[in-house]
């Protein structure tokens, strides 16, 4: 049986999506659990039930601060060998990302896994472009952004999910591997020149200072945010890679298209 942890989240619900596709058996592990899933509480030990669970899919349980995410991450481990797991896979960020203000707590936890003693994988996520659509900022004018000219090699969330499923099914064939799931690179200017709008970039001062005055972001967010905009912008992020599409056996989905209907999506009725 395989577990995907945090089965409400967007990327897990599509993990088990595209096991259910594959005919492969698979549960959902969630702090909220709904009919045919299991409780789940990454800060609730005695909820860590991995009993019959032979491949563990572990989704980031990223929404905090680090020392949090990590002692999370460990306490599932914990229980998987415990219980006696075969095999986890664990969606880390790209191997690209390490300027980025959340990598640390992905990389601590790939060591929790590799020191673990079960077999892993690893799946080095690329940045989704729905973020990426997602933190352009409509203006009278067009579409703005901290990025600069940067250029981001974002993903399809659902193409990781597809990614994660294939893995999961078959973990012996990608045993001690890790993967680095990045797409093709796109700009802002791209996103914008697909929307028929022109694109201005705003200093990262200026961004960080939206931030931090931003209320319905928790303390950690404001950083983490405008790191990504630093390290789209000075080029940190934008290199493409091969093993997403050998991994799906299949061309991946243009992320300038998904970027791009996710910022049109966000455009106000007057802009």
């Amino acid at each position: 049986m395989i577990m995907v942890t945090g089965a409400n989240g967007q990327l897990a619900s599509l993990i088990l999506h595209e096991l259910g596709v594959r005919r492969a058996p698979a549960l959902g592990g969630t702090r909220s659990p709904s009919a045919g899933q299991r409780r789940l509480d990454f800060d609730d030990p005695g909820s860590l039930d991995l009993g019959g669970v032979s491949t563990l899919v572990l989704v980031s349980a990223g929404y905090a601060e680090d020392d949090r995410v990590v002692a999370r991450h460990g306490a599932v481990l914990d229980a998987a060998v415990r219980d006696g797991v075969g095999h986890v896979v664990y969606t880390s960020l790209t191997g690209a990302g390490d300027h980025l203000g959340f990598a640390a707590a992905h990389r601590a936890t790939e060591r929790l896994v590799t020191a673990s003693g079960l077999g892993w994988t690893i799946l080095r996520n690329g940045l989704y472009a729905e973020l990426f659509g997602a933190l352009l900022t409509w203006t009278g004018d067009g579409l703005e952004s901290a990025f600069g000219d940067g250029a981001l090699a974002a993903v399809a969330r659902a193409d990781l999910a597809a990614a994660a499923a294939v893995v999961a099914a078959d973990p012996a064939t990608h045993a001690e591997t890790t993967y680095d799931l990045v797409g093709e690179p796109i700009t802002a200017a791209d996103v914008a020149a697909r929307l028929g709008v022109e694109h201005a970039t705003t200093g990262l001062g200026e961004y960080r200072a939206r931030l931090l005055a931003d209320h319905t972001l928790l303390p950690f967010q404001p950083p983490m945010l405008a790191s990504i905009a630093t390290s789209v912008r000075h080029g940190f992020l934008g290199a493409g890679g091969p093993d997403l599409v050998r991994l799906l056996g299949r061309p991946a989905t243009d992320p300038l298209a998904v970027a791009a209907d996710v910022a049109a999506s966000m455009r106000p009725a007057a802009a």
